[in-house]
């Protein structure tokens, strides 16, 4: 039986006579034999990729969990036997292809294997793996397929253990869906056999380690330099903000920005699923909800957290998202004093924000008339910001959306800047709409006046942006 080495070197034989065009083969049988030799060599390169992988794992052994170990310390001491381990392969294969094999493997042990080099592109906004033959990446909000497999369901499930145990989190059969963080803060959620039919499912939203400014937003489009000097009176002003959207419309991107103009003498608590916001104030508590233990108990919810914070003697409560009964108690406390809190909801448009509250409130399992409900949240919320990913992929704020008051038993909404999509679009699909002032004038610049912010009435103008 021949050796690895020796089957690999015939392959390097097999390259050089295919290229020497000594063959009079016909194109169609020449085709199939370049497809024959170039799978061989696709093989025989795993094969290698695994022999060097084994020998590695053999030698290092358990100094790789050595928890004494910084990363810095434990990339060197791989990398250095992965060096001697590749050496010792006596095999022609070119320096490309050996490089490839050391960066393979760096990337499983150091990182996450296939996904690694995607989660090092800062480009990259979101990385989908569905199944171990498919991976698929967002940038500048389109989705594409990208070249790289895991090697099998085995090797994407160590992939999903290594990243939720190294944050004390389980996923198995009876716990096979997990919602957690990385530590540098990327959201991760994973979904495993048997709900997951086609294999594991991984899906990691990436966290800006430089995150987005006022300016980024302008510059993006997202929203105009008028809607920014607006928003930022609203949040110093201490009224009520909600930013709404759907899954992946940048309402998280747009609350941390909203939060950055929050005042730094104030005492600010962040309460969320997944730890996300990245602040910049002096004087800022984060809290993380958690979920059940293995026996299915000791979970603390988004609201058992908002409760909590009203007796951290908070100035502003920052939710990352209401999705249950937590709403009534951020309603309770945007009513008893803490002005200027801001939290996220997922949504179609202002009214149905409202709508999807009130569901919510219901949900706590208070047996409350429809009208007191409504009077509740159209006397804590201020201000509805609503963002949507447009067909181009694009982030913008729609609507900018004052809640006005009850009429009857109707709670008066008033646009303040609404998204004008009567430009359409340009050859190559993008949107030529903006965010534009309706003209019309806010009933709670009166209240901004009383917190002694001051907001230019040319903001409101309707002629240009």
């Amino acid at each position: 039986m021949s050796s690895l080495a020796d089957r690999l070197a015939a392959a390097s034989r097999d390259r050089t006579s295919s290229g020497s065009g000594q063959t009079d083969a016909l194109p169609a049988k020449a085709g199939t034999d370049r497809t024959t030799t170039t799978t061989r060599q696709e093989d025989e390169f795993r094969d290698l990729k695994a022999t060097v992988h084994n020998r590695l794992l053999q030698q290092l052994g358990p100094k790789l969990y050595d928890a004494d170990l910084t990363q810095s310390e434990l990339e060197r001491m791989v990398r250095s036997a992965l060096q001697d381990a590749m050496q010792d392969e006596d095999v022609l294969i070119t320096p490309a292809d050996r490089t490839r094999i050391a960066q393979e493997i760096a990337d499983d042990i150091l990182g996450y294997g296939p996904i690694e080099p995607f989660l090092r592109d800062p480009d990259l906004t979101e990385v989908m793996v569905n199944g171990p033959d498919s991976i698929w990446i967002e940038r500048s909000g389109k989705l594409h397929k990208v070249e790289g497999a895991f090697g099998d369901e085995a090797h994407l499930r160590r992939t999903i253990d290594k990243i939720v145990s190294r944050i004390g989190r389980r996923v198995d059969e009876s716990s096979p869906m997990v919602d957690a963080r990385l530590p540098d803060g990327s959201r991760v959620n994973a979904v495993i056999p048997p709900l997951a039919i086609d294999g594991s499912l991984l899906t990691i939203r990436k966290f800006s380690a430089d995150p987005y400014t006022s300016d980024d937003l302008v510059a993006f489009g997202t929203y105009s330099q008028r809607t920014a000097d607006f928003l930022a009176a609203c949040v110093k002003g201490r009224l009520n903000v909600i930013v709404s959207g759907s899954t992946g419309a940048g309402k998280t991107t747009t609350l941390n920005v909203l939060s950055s103009f929050i005042p730094t003498d104030e005492r600010i608590v962040t309460i969320e699923d997944a730890a996300e916001l990245q602040l910049h104030q002096d004087h800022v508590l984060r809290l993380e909800s958690r979920p059940a233990n293995i026996e299915g108990k000791g979970a603390i919810d988004i609201r058992d957290l908002v409760k909590n914070s009203l007796r951290m003697r908070p100035d502003r409560i920052v939710v990352g998202e209401v999705r249950d009964s937590a709403a009534l108690d951020m309603l309770q406390a945007m009513n008893t004093g803490h002005d200027g809190s801001i939290c996220t909801v997922h949504s179609n448009g202002p009214r149905d924000t409202l709508a999807r509250i009130e569901t919510m409130v219901l949900m706590a399992g208070m047996d409350l008339p429809i009208r007191a409900i409504r009077e509740q949240v159209a006397s804590a919320v201020d201000l509805i910001v609503h963002q949507s990913r447009l067909r181009d992929g694009s982030r913008r704020i729609t609507h900018v959306t004052e809640v006005e008051r009850m009429e009857g038993d109707v709670i008066t909404l008033q646009d303040i800047f609404l998204y004008d999509h009567s430009m359409g679009f340009d050859e190559n699909g993008r949107s030529l709409g903006r965010l534009r002032a309706t003209g019309l004038r806010p009933k709670f610049i009166d209240k901004l006046a009383h917190e002694n912010v001051k907001v230019d009435p040319m903001l409101f103008a309707m002629d240009g942006i």
